[in-house]
């Protein structure tokens, strides 16, 4: 599970800014059973969701791309960074002096009863720091680090370390994580399994999920779940189908390019080529009697909050079976609050250790009845361009009767655009 990420000297977060999902000490009468999940081993206690609000442009996107950025960074800097290719790492821009310094990045989190700490500092040119820490008692241990003097292998646990460094095969514009994957080592499959069940997608830019809820539903009693949420929503959709294409299939006017490496991936990673997908409602007669189906093609005839619903369920459904940390930028956008609202329910009655932060203006789900106070967290920007974020706990004389949406649309809490005549 997630227990924090700290992002600093990234886009529009000039200082370190802090995310945390420690459940505070201050509401465990709140929904302790639905909302929270104890790690007894170190005395903490871990939120299942979080809701970050703010104005447009407050930083919101910004802080989750920084996750994604970290994430891609972390494990595949070895093969997608060239040798001498630049890091498309993005310093506060605002400021004479950040543009020069590193970007700074750290998620702690429990992988087995362990808690684990990863971070980097990188810039245009290299990854300038970079540490790997592990806790399976009372004190921390490094693993692995990166600094100006130089690197440190811990002599049992990542004794393949002085093999990378000793072959030369450390790279400045790679991270020690993606390079120790050539080597097996299991402290180091279990830190790369877990940023593999990191997901960070957008609300917004939703249709390229919808081949990941395709393969999903490849196993059919995945498919009936695919269905019985979608019926939740209240789309009425009986059955889904779709036709698959062999790399030969496709029209002879695609770039030679393209279809190789269309053929590479279906060949190397079995992956599948989908056509159209259908939909099937029941059609009725004037009685209103059963007579039949109608079939909608899906782009075309169903709605664009079909669609994206539709594109986001097989993420959404695998999250919560497998225990998979979810960010969803935007996730509002083309939803009904009532739906956003019943996706968070799943993640607080889930039995897994699934969690999910959402940025959202739906301010509906501003409500004690749903989120604790430490679950909610605010982006501002200041007047130097500078995003920050605090959660509604750390703003004085709140408690859980307050009426939240109310107060944050009065502009109680800030973290609101200001509109001028």
């Amino acid at each position: 599970m997630l227990v924090e990420v700290t992002i600093g000297n990234y886009r529009s977060f000039k200082e370190k800014a802090t995310l945390s999902l420690v459940a505070s000490g201050y509401d465990k009468t709140t929904h302790e059973n639905e909302n929270v999940i104890p790690f007894e081993k170190f005395d903490l206690r871990l939120l299942k969701s979080a809701v970050l609000y703010g104005a447009n442009a407050s930083g919101k996107t910004k802080f989750f791309e920084g996750v994604g950025f970290l994430k891609n960074l972390a494990l595949n800097s070895l093969m997608g960074n060239q040798v001498g290719k630049p890091i498309n790492v993005h310093p506060f821009a605002l400021d004479k002096d950040s543009v020069s310094k590193p970007s700074f990045f750290e998620l702690v989190f429990t992988v087995n009863g362990n808690l684990y700490r990863y971070g980097l500092e990188v810039t245009h040119e290299s990854v300038k720091s970079e540490w790997l820490f592990m806790k399976e008692l009372r004190k921390e241990v490094k693993i692995f680090s990166k600094d100006e003097d130089g690197y440190f292998f811990h002599p049992t646990k990542f004794k393949q370390g002085k093999i990378l460094e000793k072959e030369k095969l450390l790279r400045e514009n790679a991270t020690i994580l993606s390079t120790a994957s050539i080597f097996p080592n299991p402290i180091i499959e279990v830190v790369s399994n877990w940023f593999r069940k990191l997901h960070v997608l957008s609300g917004i830019e939703d249709s390229g999920y919808r081949g990941y809820t395709l393969n999903y539903c490849e196993d059919s009693n995945a498919a009936k779940k695919v269905i019985e949420f979608l019926n939740q929503a209240d789309l009425d959709i009986n059955e889904i189908q779709t036709t698959k294409y062999h790399p030969d299939e496709l029209p002879a006017d695609i770039p030679q390019e393209i279809l190789q490496l269309i053929k590479r991936d279906f060949k190397e990673k079995n992956t599948h080529l989908f056509g159209n997908v259908i939909t099937k409602h029941v059609k009725y007669d004037e009685l209103g009697r059963t007579i039949g189906h109608t079939e909608f093609k899906m782009e075309m005839d169903e709605s664009s909050g079909t669609n994206k619903f539709f594109a986001l369920a097989g993420p959404l459904l695998d999250s919560l079976e497998k225990g998979n940390i979810l960010f969803i930028d935007e996730l509002d956008a083309k939803m009904h609050p009532l739906l956003v609202q019943k996706i968070v329910e799943l993640f607080h009655k889930g039995e897994n250790k699934s969690q999910l932060i959402l940025n959202t203006h739906t301010t509906t789900l501003l409500d004690e009845n749903l989120f604790r106070r430490d679950q909610i967290w605010f982006a501002e920007k200041d007047r130097y361009g500078c995003s920050t974020l605090f959660s509604l706990l750390e703003i004085k004389n709140t408690n859980r009767e307050a009426n939240w949406q109310e107060k944050y649309l009065q502009g109680r809490y800030g973290a609101i655009p200001y509109l001028r005549n």
